[in-house]
């Protein structure tokens, strides 16, 4: 259950897919409420599937999920509705609407889901610009910003209604090690600033898991092969787990790629025409 004011993310029994295809199969974990946890895997490993199932996107195909106390896909309509605007939500890209400034941007939230009054929203979005270090960009459009900047006003965005879950998706890709090493700063701002806060983090960038991470799942082949704290994990001895966090190619067979001397000469011999 939730820890404080916190929500956990709590899994049981989790089946997820995509019409007959199982993703995940039979995944049962447990993300702590006010920590920072990370996903890992590799590509096609999942990790999108849950963060999907985890807003509410898409069904499970068997199992819970339960956000804090609420077991999601048992809600009302009505309820649910609610459950999932309290989570916020950082994209890839940050997902910002060009024809909108930055600060009407991270406003979205409020002015759709609110009844607040102008100048209300507009202190509130300065707060959490200022957070960011955005600040003085608020009428700034998304095409006068740099990449680092648009992931910084898209996490503005994700935390204006103060949300209890906060999930991102692969913050630090496309990112140059300096706006990298500025977001995993930033993370860790928002976890002192909000401790009840729930923070999930997709990525595969290593050294984010190491600067960030206080809890790790880790899946592989459909099911969870890890999920624990940052520093067991990082003593771990099993095979997939140390290759992927050593980054090795592991017993990879380099086939022969050589090219026959004839297939050679008739190329040649058609590019000399």
């Amino acid at each position: 259950m939730a820890d404080h004011n916190g929500w956990d993310i709590r899994m049981e029994n989790l089946v997820l897919g995509y019409d007959d295809t199982v993703v995940l199969d039979n995944i049962s974990a447990s993300l702590p409420a006010g920590k920072i946890s990370v996903i890992l895997g590799g590509s096609g490993d999942g990790k999108s599937t849950l963060l999907r199932h985890v807003l509410g996107l898409k069904r499970p195909m068997a199992g819970k999920i339960f956000l804090g106390p609420h077991s999601l896909f048992e809600l009302s309509s009505g309820q649910f509705r609610k459950v999932r605007r309290r989570m916020g939500v950082l994209f890839q890209d940050g997902a910002l609407l060009g024809s909108l400034t930055l600060g009407q941007n991270v406003a979205l939230p409020l002015t759709e889901h609110t009844k607040l009054d102008a100048a209300t929203v507009e202190s509130i979005v300065q707060h959490k610009l200022a957070l960011v270090g955005l600040d003085k960009y608020a009428d700034y459009y998304p095409n006068q910003l740099s990449g680092g900047m648009r992931k910084r006003a898209g996490l503005a965005r994700a935390i204006v209604t103060d949300p209890p879950i906060l999930l991102c998706d692969e913050p630090t890709s496309g990112l140059d090690p300096i706006n990298s090493a500025q977001m995993d700063k930033l993370l860790l701002d928002m976890k002192q600033h909000f401790p009840d806060m729930t923070i999930i983090v997709v990525s595969h960038d290593l050294q984010s898991l190491y600067t960030i991470a206080d809890h790790v799942l880790v899946l592989h082949a459909g099911k969870a092969v890890y999920n624990g704290g940052l520093e067991p994990l990082r003593q771990t001895t099993d095979p997939y787990l140390r290759q992927f966090l050593d980054r090795s190619a592991g017993d990879m067979q380099t086939p022969d790629l050589r090219l026959g001397q004839e297939a050679r000469d008739a190329l040649r011999a058609w590019l000399d025409k």
